[in-house]
């Protein structure tokens, strides 16, 4: 999500067995900018996914009451890397390598001197949809 800019969602084609996992957004401390989303089954491309082609990127205006929906999901282990693009720059800002900007991940993963692990993150999927709550976290 680093240097991603305003990417939509494309639901792939439909895929037997396939569901929706739903991300509440809380704690977004302003409706300034948009919020970008990714889900991802690769753990080498978490928390930044914009190299995995298989990932479902979101960018939606920030709002209160977020709720965030990928479709068409097919079963296995996924984690989702969600960040406050205040300024709509499409890029997380930072000051001495502290973010500027709110993010927060799948299961409350825990920030410990850089970005979670992607098991940290991950849940599985089954056929049924998911519900996600994300809590939006500030450092500066």
């Amino acid at each position: 999500m680093a240097g991603a800019g305003l990417l939509l969602a494309t639901p792939a084609a439909s895929t037997a067995g396939s569901t929706s996992v739903s991300v509440a957004v809380t704690g977004l401390r302003n409706t300034n900018g948009l919020v970008q989303a990714c889900l991802t089954s690769a753990p080498r491309h978490f928390p930044d996914c914009d190299r995995d082609p298989a990932a479902q990127r979101l960018t939606v205006h920030a709002g209160s009451n977020l709720v965030l929906e990928f479709d068409d999901v097919p079963p296995g282990t996924y984690a989702v890397a969600v960040l406050h693009d205040e300024n709509g720059n499409g890029r997380v800002d930072k000051m001495l390598m502290i973010p500027r900007e709110g993010f927060g991940f799948s299961r409350d993963a825990p920030v410990r001197m850089g970005p979670p692990h992607f098991t940290d993150a991950a849940f599985d999927l089954g056929t049924a949809p998911n519900r996600q709550s994300i809590r939006m976290r500030y450092m500066l």
